[in-house]
């Protein structure tokens, strides 16, 4: 029985967490802090959809030619597949973090880990060491590699740059302080570009061009053009999904009125809004009741916000499409990965 690409890329996590448990049986830790450092690694990293860590996998097969990733051999693929387990760690790590921020109830139908039994604040320091996990297992497979920096720096540099659309978010959107005159279109932008764009959209992408001996200025500066717009078209049809989208769709219920969030929809909405609507929207935008709520999605309704996005999503894709048929494949990158991501965002809200 053939299994499936989720299936072979969750094979080589055991082996790494047993990897990251002996450094710290190295160190001389006792039982109980190395079943705990377990316990977080299992609870936190392998339980998403994993897209981000088969993207490297996938990205790297469409460069090196192959028709499938059955076509890399052992080595190849457990490499790969322990730089996509890397990005899978930084997400953990966001994730711990971000629901402390948010005080979030459940993470990927569990209780969010700092709400476990006996965790607490102790999750602050487990998403530290989440994070310190990348560059163990980076130092561990790919210091012999003449890449190894450019791996590093990649990993510093996208961190960052998320932490920064997430300083922006807590800021301009906090959950308990409404205040919609700190939104902007411009400010959503820059949020939804450095919260997920970089890291959801380009990473994966870089790691993967690196690995397979891609590494012109020019052509990473190619993929980033096509796929930091395509990441924030991503979060923009996230947004309206949320809104406008079925619950079978998004595979849950949206919550961004009733949380504040800084979404396009409510950034387009108020460029549009008559003054007497704007009034409306100031006193029920981030109210926690479905009333509140029922009355922002009327005024969305009144201004006909879903057909503004259907043109953005429209224009958005020409334009994304354009960019990939000017790519030049001289020096070895592939327009296929980008047509391949375009792909897989352009058909979820069709």
């Amino acid at each position: 029985m053939s299994v499936t690409p989720r299936e072979k890329f969750l094979d080589i996590f055991p082996s790494l967490v047993d990897e990251l448990k002996s450094i710290l049986v190295n160190y001389g830790m006792p039982a109980e802090a190395i079943q705990w450092y377990e316990r977080s690694l299992q609870h936190n990293t392998p339980g998403g959809k994993l897209n981000r860590g088969l993207s490297v996998v996938d990205t790297y097969t469409i460069l090196k030619g192959h028709s499938s990733v059955d076509e890399l051999s052992a080595e190849e693929y457990k490499k790969l597949a322990i730089l996509g387990w890397c990005i899978e760690l930084l997400q953990a790590y966001f994730l711990v973090a971000d629901d402390i921020m948010d005080q979030s109830i459940t993470r990927r139908g569990q209780p969010c880990w700092y709400k476990v039994a006996g965790v607490g604040d102790i999750a602050i320091n487990d998403a530290f060491m989440l994070e310190a996990a990348i560059y163990s297992l980076l130092k561990s497979h790919f210091k012999q590699d003449s890449y190894y920096v450019d791996l590093i720096e990649l990993f510093h540099e996208v961190t960052l740059q998320t932490e920064l659309g997430q300083l922006l978010d807590l800021i301009t959107a906090p959950e308990d302080s409404v205040d919609l005159n700190k939104f902007s279109l411009d400010k959503h932008s820059f949020i939804v570009i450095f919260k997920t764009a970089y890291y959801s959209f380009y990473l994966p992408v870089a790691l993967a061009m690196y690995v397979a001996g891609i590494h012109d200025e020019k052509d990473l500066k190619q993929a980033q053009d096509v796929l930091i717009p395509l990441g924030e078209y991503f979060q923009i049809q996230d947004d309206y999904l949320d809104c406008f989208g079925t619950p079978e769709q998004i595979g849950k219920i949206g919550t961004d009125i009733q949380d504040n969030k800084c979404s396009w929809l409510i950034n387009k909405a108020l460029e549009i809004v008559t003054p007497e609507q704007r009034k409306v929207l100031d006193e029920n935008y981030g109210k926690k009741n479905a009333k509140s709520e029922a009355i922002v999605k009327k005024i969305y309704n009144d201004i006909e916000l879903e057909s503004y996005y259907k043109d953005y999503e429209e224009n958005i894709a020409k334009k994304i499409q354009s960019k990939i048929e000017l790519v030049d494949e001289s020096r070895g990158f592939k327009k296929d990965v980008l047509t391949a991501f375009f792909k897989k965002v352009y058909k979820r809200s069709k």
